[in-house]
């Protein structure tokens, strides 16, 4: 099993979350809540409103999201969702834990309790140079305050 941390329209009560629950598409298990332990720009861009995290470390804010375990086959799932690696690149990030509720190996458990985990996150480096200038948000809600709503794939032109 491997850990992913979600920050966008795949956490609950998103637009995508519907996603992670599709046992079709393999096993995602809620494990917790956590932040980037670094610093990240996260904008809301494109005709569409997609949230994307730029791999920026140190600029912007410590991202709010979700930590999940998820099987070889949800991974596969998640990367071609993502478009990895031309639209995302999933990288190792370390999480900070803000509430746990996994459980699991003691190895696990006591990162947990340490409060920082490694976690797959789907960020981009591969994105136009004038989305540096967006507005940087710390978590992402599809009906926010930004009135930015996302747009699913199904509703695309």
């Amino acid at each position: 099993m491997a850990r992913v941390f979600v920050y966008g329209t795949l956490k609950k009560g998103q637009p995508n979350y519907k996603h992670m629950i599709n046992t079709a598409k393999g096993l995602a298990k809620f494990q917790g809540r956590g932040r980037t332990v670094e610093k990240y720009p996260l904008v809301i861009a494109g005709k569409y409103n997609i949230p994307y995290m730029l791999n920026i470390p140190g600029t912007g804010h410590h991202v709010a999201g979700e930590i999940y375990s998820v099987d070889e086959q949800m991974l596969q799932f998640l990367d071609e969702f993502e478009g990895c690696p031309d639209m995302y690149q999933r990288t190792l990030m370390r999480i900070q834990v803000v509430e746990w509720e996994g459980k699991g190996g003691t190895g696990e458990a006591r990162a947990a309790a340490d409060g920082v985990l490694e976690c797959f996150v789907y960020s981009t480096a591969t994105y136009p140079p004038e989305w540096v200038g967006l507005p940087y948000h710390d978590s992402y809600d599809s009906s926010g305050k930004h009135g930015l709503s996302y747009v699913l794939r199904e509703s695309r032109e």
